[in-house]
């Protein structure tokens, strides 16, 4: 797979009303694809649009909700424009959380000898430290309709959708965005693909700003800015000039592959905080940890940073969605 130096790569999509499609049997040969079989092309609105605002509202169905708003209490006219706000509220959904192997590890189940906690509780129903190929959705609703817009379309996709478009009544992709091309990233191998430079673009009348980064020595990723919200799945370091595109970064979704420290192309922990406390978020979930990273344990730790700096920061998981206002 060609190392791209500038660019990043969106396949616009027709909505779908036909079943996913299983994983290919042969890896993605190239950016020229084919079409997928059950989507047509459909040219992304290009209408004028200013810059998004977010507006993160309360966790529903969690008694320790990361991004509680309070709100005041509405009456008369207000309550009614409420109304109609809530007819507009976008999702964010957390498709996959993990590395590119995935957890649980294979190897680590098959052992003969030793035994992978994280791994062994990973394997259980339910648990939240399973995890697939980072990928989120962006359900972005709007006067027009609500657009499903896609980041990342991994090697463990099939299985995501799966488990999750039932779960959230997701049943068409309007919009597919590439971080990079590696096979966590771009498993799916029938897209039809359009490179767009590392200059703001607009997907279904909403404005995606491209966030340069490295993932690696010599090897370039984007992450992505959709208003207020802030992704970068797959990041070494950051460039100085990235750094003015994260100013202002209501919710920032950050790589943290392991505990202890960074890989050679992933922040480990300790580098994430380094980050989160240089950007200044106002909350932050870090993203595509690896079999090290205990949920229940890590976040214990990142939440006494609450207390000691005042940092809101938690490990997101398969299947989290969190509602935004765009």
């Amino acid at each position: 797979m060609p190392r791209f130096a500038a660019s990043a790569i969106a396949g616009v999509l027709m909505r779908a009303h036909a079943p996913l499609m299983p994983p290919p049997s042969r890896a993605f040969a190239g950016l020229a694809a084919a079409r997928l079989p059950f989507l047509h092309a459909r040219a992304a609105a290009a209408s004028p649009y200013s810059s998004p605002r977010l507006c993160l509202l309360p966790w529903l169905g969690s008694s320790r909700s990361f991004c509680s708003v309070a709100r005041a209490s509405l009456d008369g006219a207000a309550a009614d424009s409420a109304a109609e706000e809530r007819l507009q509220e976008s999702e964010l959904i957390f498709l996959g959380t993990g590395t590119s192997e995935g957890i649980p590890r294979v190897s680590c189940l098959t052992h003969p000898t030793k035994s992978c906690p994280i791994c062994t509780k990973a394997a259980e129903p339910g648990n939240r430290n399973r995890r697939r190929n980072t990928c989120i959705l962006l359900r972005h609703a709007a006067p027009s309709g609500t657009a499903n817009i896609l980041v990342d379309a991994g090697k463990f996709f099939y299985h995501s959708a799966l488990q999750w478009f039932p779960a959230f009544g997701l049943r068409a992709i309007d919009a597919v965005i590439i971080t990079h091309s590696h096979a966590d990233a771009i498993g799916v191998s029938a897209l039809q693909f359009n490179i767009i430079n590392e200059e703001p673009f607009m997907v279904h009348n909403l404005e995606v700003i491209p966030l340069p980064v490295w993932h690696g020595k010599g090897y370039r990723s984007l992450g992505f800015r959709f208003g207020d919200i802030c992704y970068i799945s797959d990041v070494s370091d950051i460039p100085e000039e990235t750094y003015k595109l994260l100013e202002n970064c209501e919710l920032l979704i950050l790589d943290a592959l392991r505990p202890d420290r960074s890989s050679s192309t992933h922040f480990g922990l300790p580098r994430a905080l380094e980050e989160v406390r240089k950007i200044k978020p106002k909350k932050t979930l870090f993203t595509g940890m690896m079999h090290l990273m205990d949920h229940e344990k890590v976040n214990d730790d990142l939440a006494k940073l609450m207390e000691t700096e005042g940092l809101n920061i938690q490990l997101s998981y398969d299947g989290l969605r969190i509602p935004v206002r765009l």
